[in-house]
Protein backbone atom coordinates (compact mmCIF):
# COMPACT_ATOMS: atom_id res chain seq x y z
CA UNK A 1 0.00 0.00 0.00
CA UNK A 2 0.91 3.52 -0.75
CA UNK A 3 0.11 6.69 0.31
CA UNK A 4 -0.94 9.23 -1.93
CA UNK A 5 -1.11 13.08 -0.92
CA UNK A 6 -2.67 15.93 -2.58
CA UNK A 7 -1.16 19.39 -3.20
CA UNK A 8 -3.02 22.60 -3.90
CA UNK A 9 -3.14 23.97 -7.61
CA UNK A 10 -2.13 27.11 -8.10
CA UNK A 11 -2.31 29.78 -11.27
CA UNK A 12 0.39 29.62 -13.05
CA UNK A 13 2.74 33.16 -12.81
CA UNK A 14 5.38 34.04 -15.61
CA UNK A 15 8.51 34.42 -13.99
CA UNK A 16 11.05 37.05 -14.81
CA UNK A 17 13.93 34.74 -14.15
CA UNK A 18 14.01 30.64 -13.87
CA UNK A 19 13.77 29.60 -11.12
CA UNK A 20 16.79 28.01 -9.15
CA UNK A 21 17.77 24.66 -9.51
CA UNK A 22 16.17 22.01 -6.38
CA UNK A 23 18.43 19.12 -5.68
CA UNK A 24 16.89 15.69 -6.39
CA UNK A 25 16.03 13.85 -2.92
CA UNK A 26 18.60 12.71 -1.05
CA UNK A 27 18.72 8.34 -1.38
CA UNK A 28 17.41 7.43 2.29
CA UNK A 29 20.52 6.24 4.47
CA UNK A 30 21.09 2.51 5.29
CA UNK A 31 20.60 1.57 8.12
CA UNK A 32 22.51 2.96 11.05
CA UNK A 33 25.54 1.81 12.53
CA UNK A 34 23.14 1.86 16.25
CA UNK A 35 19.96 0.25 14.60
CA UNK A 36 22.46 -2.45 12.93
CA UNK A 37 23.83 -3.31 16.16
CA UNK A 38 20.81 -3.76 18.25
CA UNK A 39 19.33 -6.04 15.43
CA UNK A 40 23.24 -7.79 15.93
CA UNK A 41 22.68 -7.49 19.24
CA UNK A 42 18.93 -9.50 19.09
CA UNK A 43 19.87 -12.26 17.20
CA UNK A 44 22.74 -13.03 19.40
CA UNK A 45 20.68 -13.37 22.00
CA UNK A 46 18.25 -15.65 19.89
CA UNK A 47 21.65 -17.74 18.97
CA UNK A 48 22.56 -18.09 22.40
CA UNK A 49 18.94 -18.98 23.51
CA UNK A 50 18.53 -21.58 21.23
CA UNK A 51 22.19 -23.27 22.31
CA UNK A 52 20.99 -22.39 26.44
CA UNK A 53 17.43 -24.10 25.78
CA UNK A 54 18.69 -27.05 24.01
CA UNK A 55 21.10 -28.15 26.77
CA UNK A 56 19.74 -26.81 29.98
CA UNK A 57 15.65 -26.15 29.28
CA UNK A 58 13.77 -23.31 29.27
CA UNK A 59 12.82 -23.52 33.03
CA UNK A 60 16.73 -23.26 34.38
CA UNK A 61 18.02 -20.65 32.04
CA UNK A 62 17.85 -17.23 33.87
CA UNK A 63 17.72 -13.98 31.92
CA UNK A 64 21.23 -13.68 33.57
CA UNK A 65 22.62 -16.62 31.44
CA UNK A 66 21.19 -15.35 27.88
CA UNK A 67 22.61 -11.86 28.68
CA UNK A 68 25.84 -13.44 29.61
CA UNK A 69 26.28 -16.10 26.65
CA UNK A 70 25.67 -12.80 24.47
CA UNK A 71 27.48 -10.63 26.27
CA UNK A 72 25.26 -7.97 27.52
CA UNK A 73 23.81 -8.29 31.32
CA UNK A 74 20.84 -9.95 32.43
CA UNK A 75 18.69 -6.84 32.06
CA UNK A 76 19.60 -5.33 28.76
CA UNK A 77 17.78 -8.06 27.51
CA UNK A 78 14.66 -6.24 28.09
CA UNK A 79 16.02 -3.97 25.62
CA UNK A 80 15.22 -6.20 23.00
CA UNK A 81 12.30 -8.70 24.27
CA UNK A 82 9.49 -8.44 27.28
CA UNK A 83 11.02 -11.23 29.35
CA UNK A 84 12.72 -15.06 28.50
CA UNK A 85 9.43 -16.01 27.28
CA UNK A 86 9.42 -13.51 24.59
CA UNK A 87 12.62 -14.82 23.33
CA UNK A 88 11.35 -18.44 23.16
CA UNK A 89 8.39 -17.01 21.43
CA UNK A 90 10.28 -14.71 18.52
CA UNK A 91 12.77 -17.90 18.19
CA UNK A 92 10.16 -20.59 17.14
CA UNK A 93 8.21 -17.82 15.92
CA UNK A 94 11.11 -16.69 13.37
CA UNK A 95 11.85 -20.39 12.31
CA UNK A 96 8.70 -21.58 11.53
CA UNK A 97 8.29 -18.80 9.43
CA UNK A 98 11.49 -19.16 7.37
CA UNK A 99 10.09 -22.91 7.11
CA UNK A 100 7.24 -21.50 5.50
CA UNK A 101 8.29 -18.87 3.10
CA UNK A 102 11.39 -20.94 1.93
CA UNK A 103 9.13 -24.20 1.36
CA UNK A 104 6.88 -21.59 -0.59
CA UNK A 105 10.14 -20.74 -2.62
CA UNK A 106 11.27 -23.72 -3.43
CA UNK A 107 8.35 -25.16 -4.77
CA UNK A 108 7.58 -21.65 -7.05
CA UNK A 109 10.97 -22.11 -8.13
CA UNK A 110 10.19 -25.82 -9.16
CA UNK A 111 9.01 -27.44 -12.43
CA UNK A 112 6.51 -29.88 -11.37
CA UNK A 113 5.80 -32.07 -8.42
CA UNK A 114 8.47 -34.68 -8.18
CA UNK A 115 11.20 -31.53 -8.41
CA UNK A 116 9.15 -29.60 -5.83
CA UNK A 117 9.08 -32.64 -3.47
CA UNK A 118 12.94 -33.41 -4.23
CA UNK A 119 14.10 -30.01 -3.47
CA UNK A 120 11.51 -29.69 -0.77
CA UNK A 121 13.78 -32.22 1.05
CA UNK A 122 16.99 -31.48 0.33
CA UNK A 123 16.12 -27.72 2.10
CA UNK A 124 14.61 -29.42 5.41
CA UNK A 125 17.47 -31.81 5.39
CA UNK A 126 19.43 -28.40 5.18
CA UNK A 127 17.25 -26.73 7.74
CA UNK A 128 17.89 -29.67 10.36
CA UNK A 129 21.24 -30.31 9.82
CA UNK A 130 21.69 -26.48 10.11
CA UNK A 131 19.33 -25.93 13.21
CA UNK A 132 19.91 -29.24 15.81
CA UNK A 133 19.22 -27.04 18.82
CA UNK A 134 16.23 -25.26 17.17
CA UNK A 135 14.79 -28.43 17.09
CA UNK A 136 15.11 -29.47 20.05
CA UNK A 137 13.86 -26.77 21.70
CA UNK A 138 10.66 -27.16 20.01
CA UNK A 139 10.74 -30.76 21.53
CA UNK A 140 11.48 -30.09 25.07
CA UNK A 141 9.94 -26.60 25.05
CA UNK A 142 7.17 -26.27 23.15
CA UNK A 143 4.56 -25.93 26.03
CA UNK A 144 6.63 -23.10 27.40
CA UNK A 145 5.21 -20.74 25.00
CA UNK A 146 2.74 -18.11 25.35
CA UNK A 147 -0.58 -19.12 24.32
CA UNK A 148 -0.74 -16.83 21.36
CA UNK A 149 2.64 -17.84 20.23
CA UNK A 150 1.76 -21.66 20.64
CA UNK A 151 -1.42 -21.16 18.31
CA UNK A 152 0.46 -18.75 15.55
CA UNK A 153 3.63 -21.48 15.67
CA UNK A 154 0.88 -24.12 15.25
CA UNK A 155 -0.85 -22.05 12.40
CA UNK A 156 2.59 -21.47 10.23
CA UNK A 157 3.67 -25.25 11.05
CA UNK A 158 0.29 -26.60 9.71
CA UNK A 159 0.80 -24.31 6.60
CA UNK A 160 3.82 -25.34 5.94
CA UNK A 161 2.76 -29.50 6.30
CA UNK A 162 -0.01 -28.30 3.62
CA UNK A 163 2.62 -27.37 1.11
CA UNK A 164 4.15 -30.63 1.38
CA UNK A 165 0.83 -32.50 0.90
CA UNK A 166 -0.45 -30.34 -2.02
CA UNK A 167 2.81 -31.47 -4.14
CA UNK A 168 2.58 -35.11 -2.89
CA UNK A 169 -0.91 -35.08 -4.08
CA UNK A 170 0.48 -34.74 -7.83
CA UNK A 171 2.45 -37.66 -7.05
CA UNK A 172 -0.09 -40.06 -5.31
CA UNK A 173 -3.36 -39.14 -7.16
CA UNK A 174 -6.29 -40.95 -5.44
CA UNK A 175 -4.68 -40.49 -2.09
CA UNK A 176 -6.74 -38.88 0.63
CA UNK A 177 -4.86 -35.96 2.31
CA UNK A 178 -5.36 -37.51 5.17
CA UNK A 179 -2.53 -40.00 4.39
CA UNK A 180 -0.33 -37.14 2.67
CA UNK A 181 -0.54 -35.61 5.76
CA UNK A 182 0.86 -38.39 7.54
CA UNK A 183 3.50 -39.36 5.36
CA UNK A 184 5.06 -35.24 5.61
CA UNK A 185 4.59 -35.84 9.29
CA UNK A 186 6.31 -39.62 9.24
CA UNK A 187 9.30 -37.86 6.82
CA UNK A 188 9.47 -34.42 9.40
CA UNK A 189 10.09 -37.16 12.63
CA UNK A 190 13.07 -38.53 10.13
CA UNK A 191 14.79 -35.88 9.18
CA UNK A 192 14.18 -33.88 12.43
CA UNK A 193 15.81 -36.98 14.20
CA UNK A 194 19.03 -35.08 13.20
CA UNK A 195 19.86 -33.54 16.73
CA UNK A 196 20.72 -37.74 17.59
CA UNK A 197 21.13 -39.59 14.77
CA UNK A 198 24.04 -37.58 13.40
CA UNK A 199 25.56 -38.96 16.75
CA UNK A 200 27.02 -42.33 17.27
CA UNK A 201 28.50 -43.32 20.31
CA UNK A 202 29.31 -39.90 21.13
CA UNK A 203 30.92 -39.65 17.22
CA UNK A 204 29.18 -36.84 14.90
CA UNK A 205 28.45 -38.20 11.58
CA UNK A 206 29.63 -35.54 9.11
CA UNK A 207 27.15 -33.46 7.31
CA UNK A 208 28.40 -34.52 4.03
CA UNK A 209 27.78 -38.15 4.47
CA UNK A 210 24.16 -37.39 6.56
CA UNK A 211 22.79 -35.38 3.90
CA UNK A 212 22.76 -37.78 1.07
CA UNK A 213 21.33 -40.48 3.58
CA UNK A 214 18.73 -38.23 4.77
CA UNK A 215 17.41 -37.02 1.67
CA UNK A 216 17.22 -40.44 0.01
CA UNK A 217 15.32 -42.17 3.25
CA UNK A 218 13.12 -39.51 2.99
CA UNK A 219 12.35 -39.43 -0.58
CA UNK A 220 12.11 -43.51 -0.08
CA UNK A 221 9.50 -42.93 2.65
CA UNK A 222 7.77 -40.44 1.05
CA UNK A 223 7.18 -42.31 -2.66
CA UNK A 224 6.79 -45.17 -0.81
CA UNK A 225 3.98 -47.22 -2.52
CA UNK A 226 0.81 -47.53 -0.21
CA UNK A 227 0.55 -51.27 1.68
CA UNK A 228 -1.91 -53.75 0.35
CA UNK A 229 -5.67 -53.59 2.31
CA UNK A 230 -6.43 -56.75 4.08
Amino acid sequence: MTESSETSQTPTQVLATPPPATRAPATPPPATQRSQAKENRRQALLSAAAALFAVDGFNRVSLEDLGAAAGVSGPAVYRHFAGKQAVLGALLLSVSQELLDGGRQVIADSDGAAAALRRLVEFHVDFALSNPDVIRVQDQDFSNLADDDQAEVRTLQRNYVELWVEVLAGLHPNTEAAELRMRAHATFGLINSTPHSVRSHGRRIAVKRARPLLQSMALAALMAPPAPLG
